[in-house]
């Protein structure tokens, strides 16, 4: 798995950049450590709610395919929620995938990701 960035990462929290980082190469120990206590990540209308819900989709989630990710996108919604936009290639169904990761920060700490299909 590889990821590529483009200058618009500069402008995310170091939260957000590291949390990313660690979560491309599936580092389930470093992206939950950005993690707060009762942070809740909704991947394609399933929810995981907690420390050992969140831990467990971030430890296996994707890890039977092969992709590469690449940042094509980011931006700051407003004063707690920040939106990356990936661009997944691999050998999971369909190939391609274009993704939006949406965070919501509490306290420079990850309280909510929300990751869904980037609209057309």
């Amino acid at each position: 798995m590889t990821q590529n960035t483009d200058s618009q990462s500069d402008l995310l929290p170091t939260t957000v950049r590291e949390f990313f980082a660690a979560h491309v190469v599936h580092d389930a120990d470093t992206t939950s450590s950005f993690l707060t206590e009762d942070a809740v990540i909704v991947d394609q209308d399933e929810t995981f709610r907690g420390r050992e819900e969140t831990y467990a989709f971030l430890r296996d989630a994707g890890a039977e395919f092969e992709y590469t990710t690449e940042q094509i996108g980011a931006h700051r919604a407003d004063d707690t929620h920040w939106v990356v936009t990936v661009r997944l290639e691999g050998t999971f169904p369909g190939g391609v995938a274009e993704l939006d990761y949406r965070f919501t920060l509490r306290d420079d700490r990850i309280a909510e990701l929300v990751i869904a299909n980037h609209p057309a």
